[in-house]
């Protein structure tokens, strides 16, 4: 190596293998920062971070070493102004622990994280808010989903992707035709299939770390209790009818449950987060439905099939939000999205002292029947 030293700057994954198994093996060091070390390192490998390396091996200038980091970039450049240094036998590994991987050479994976996993969930162990203890963390979490229709479908597809480790799915729909120009959850294939039959298939085959809990049932004030009381942590609601809404908040709100809201129609989206104790409830933003002329359905007024993939995606970022206990969640801010004039608007929701569910003195306590509360006759 010290003779080629003005010429080779860099080693590949293979070569490297070769010198560290040598009975004269050089120095292996990590250099990139110290949250990085949690998508995995080489074995042997000394951690110095990139700005201490120079100080730090100053006295060795004469020792063999191999600098990696995650892509080689920042190695090579390293390497390079160690030479002009002074230091005798510095190289770069090309490509950084990715490549080392690539070629088929063992990573350490930090606890909590198998080599499968490791490599699935690199993306989410690079940053910081999340890492290993955060990818443990989710999959450790338990998220129920409310319908595996359109907000349903993107908001379960990529809660499963991102590791959530028990995925609850209630529904009691057939897929039907009309459903796939936005409920990317089913398939032509899946046609007449119970939709969680449908949803159960296609997140298993997407990530085999997610358990599934189908109920193939609509939420009702006969189940809510059954359902809810199964250990969930986080709803996401995607019902797209008013009757589920309200009974879905008052559960939520008596069970301590936060829900992640979202709605859809033509062109429009809003999503914000129900968080009892924190913010406010369904009920504090609609005190009362609307009445149904003026809230038609999807089936009756139609939707943009790309909107439910916007506002289901928020829902699942909000949902990963709360399991990790990060950033600052949608709980008092109702966002809104106009598709058309592709815009973000906020408006801000506050606790209504005096919600008959959530509020300082509740005259609701229990279930009522919301078909007819919705139909403005309950």
């Amino acid at each position: 190596m010290a003779g080629d030293r003005e010429l080779v700057l860099e080693v590949d994954a293979e070569r490297a293998h070769e010198l560290l198994a040598s009975d004269d093996p050089p120095a292996l060091v990590d250099i990139r920062e110290e949250y990085e070390l949690q998508s995995g390192t080489i074995a042997g490998s000394e951690h110095i971070p990139m700005g201490e390396v120079g100080a730090r091996l100053d006295p060795e200038r004469d020792r063999h070493i191999v600098l990696y980091c995650a892509h080689g970039n920042r190695s090579l450049r390293l390497a390079i102004a160690m030479h002009e240094h002074g230091f005798e036998d510095v190289v770069s590994l090309a490509g950084g622990i990715v490549g080392w991987a690539e070629a088929g050479f063992p990573v350490e994976a930090p606890g909590g994280l198998d080599e499968a996993q490791r490599v699935r969930y690199s993306r989410h162990v690079l940053i910081p808010e999340i890492g290993v203890a955060g990818q443990r963390r989710l999959l450790d979490a338990n998220v129920l989903v409310v319908g595996a229709g359109g907000l349903g479908s993107p908001a379960a597809l990529y809660l499963a992707a991102a590791g959530i480790g028990r995925l609850g799915i209630v529904d009691d729909d057939r897929v039907d035709q009309s459903n796939l120009q936005r409920q990317v959850l089913h398939s032509t294939a899946a046609l007449g299939e119970p939709k969680v039959e449908s949803a159960e298939e296609r997140v298993r085959g997407l990530n085999a770390d997610v358990d599934v809990v189908a109920y193939p049932e609509r939420l009702s004030a006969d189940n809510v209790d059954r359902i809810l009381d199964e250990g969930w942590e986080v709803i996401v609601d995607g019902a797209d009818n008013f009757p589920t809404r309200y009974l879905l908040n008052d559960a939520s709100v008596w069970k301590g449950i936060p829900v992640v809201h979202g709605s859809i129609f033509r062109f429009e989206g809003q999503a914000t987060v129900f968080a009892p104790g924190t913010g406010p409830c369904y009920r504090c933003l609609f005190p009362q439905p609307p009445p149904p002329e003026l809230a038609p359905s999807c089936a009756e007024g139609g939707v943009l099939g790309v909107l439910p993939g916007v506002i289901g995606s928020i829902q699942g970022a909000e949902a990963l939000k709360l399991v990790l206990g990060i950033g600052a969640p949608l709980v008092g801010r109702l966002l809104l999205y106009d598709a058309l004039a592709g815009s973000f608007d906020e408006v801000s929701v506050r606790r209504d002292p005096a919600c008959p569910v959530c509020g300082d003195s509740p005259t609701i306590t229990e279930y009522v029947d919301y078909v007819d509360f919705c139909a403005g006759t309950g």
